[in-house]
């Protein structure tokens, strides 16, 4: 291959459309018209001799050969483009996207301290909070899809940094003048009262399960939903809900419902943040963590 005559934006496209599996979204991801796109994707094709992407009911499917070269193609973009952005990056003047994956603890408790702290001291930069239970995340942060991801993470420390924000504990939540409980919650208390399981929030609770049996006791599942709508069934009913810390002061402010410390020791959660080792020094990545640094500290 003639590397002289090769034209890049034809990569930029390839990139777009495996990422979107589709020639129109493809276009407008990159700026460009739907035949502008088919007919960049026709000429990486007649040059590397290969169909790439083809067309499906469901979407452009990659071939064997688009496979292999998605990754180092991604991987290639995103370096070219940290390279070409400023040394400096200075937050109020800087107009750009950070896509970051939050698990249903950091959407709660760390996301709304961070994006007012972007609009405050960055109006041009938008923030891309995408749920982390579907994402395959260190797949994403590799191909630099996604900036930063928060949670319960751990790294590869060949490819990755993570910096711990936060531990936390367990409590209970049930609500004021909840008849069954008063200030203290018992192991029996806790047995007999009707449980909330939160079905989002990933959390593994099973050691109340190991500790309740230790004493011939066991836990009474009434109910699952999902954290959305866990407050008001626990201000309207008799259930009691077993959360993270932090979850749970978030859920009980300006509500009618309490914290109860747990009869048992409860194990913590250690949240934190993860990034790709390539950006560790980039200055507008040390600024996001700075960022998120900064609102989790007073969470």
């Amino acid at each position: 291959m003639n590397w002289g005559a090769f034209n890049l934006n034809l990569l930029v496209v390839f990139d777009a459309v495996m990422r979107e599996r589709s020639v129109k979204h493809a276009a407008q991801q990159v700026g460009l018209s739907q035949p502008a796109v088919s007919h960049a994707l026709a000429r990486l094709r007649h040059m590397l001799k290969d169909d790439l992407l083809v067309r499906t009911p469901a979407g452009m499917a990659p071939t064997p050969r688009a496979e292999q070269l998605a990754g180092p193609v991604r991987h290639a973009l995103g370096e070219m483009q940290l390279a070409l952005e400023p040394e400096a990056f200075v937050p109020a003047q800087a107009e750009r996207c950070f896509a970051l994956a939050v698990d249903n603890c950091a959407a709660i408790v760390v996301a709304p301290a961070l994006v007012g702290a972007v609009a405050a001291g960055a109006p041009g930069v938008r923030l891309d909070l995408r749920p982390s239970g579907t994402l395959d995340v260190e797949d994403l942060i590799d191909r630099g899809e996604l900036d930063l991801a928060i949670g319960p993470l751990t790294a590869d420390r060949e490819r990755f940094v993570a910096s711990q924000l936060f531990d936390d504990a367990f409590v209970a939540v049930l609500r004021h003048r909840h008849p069954g409980t008063r200030r203290s919650l018992t192991a029996e208390a806790l047995a007999r009262l009707p449980e909330l399981e939160i079905s989002s929030s990933g959390d593994d609770t099973g050691f109340l399960d190991r500790w309740l049996a230790e004493q011939g006791l066991a836990r009474r599942i009434a109910h699952r939903a999902p954290y959305l709508s866990a407050a008001r069934l626990l201000a309207e009913t008799d259930l009691v809900a077993i959360m993270r810390r932090r979850v749970a002061v978030v859920l009980v402010a300006n509500r009618d419902l309490r914290t109860v410390e747990l009869p048992g020791r409860s194990p913590t959660v250690a949240t934190a943040m993860l990034w790709h080792r390539r950006v560790d020094a980039h200055p507008a990545h040390r600024w996001l963590r700075g960022l998120v640094a900064e609102a989790t500290a007073g969470a």
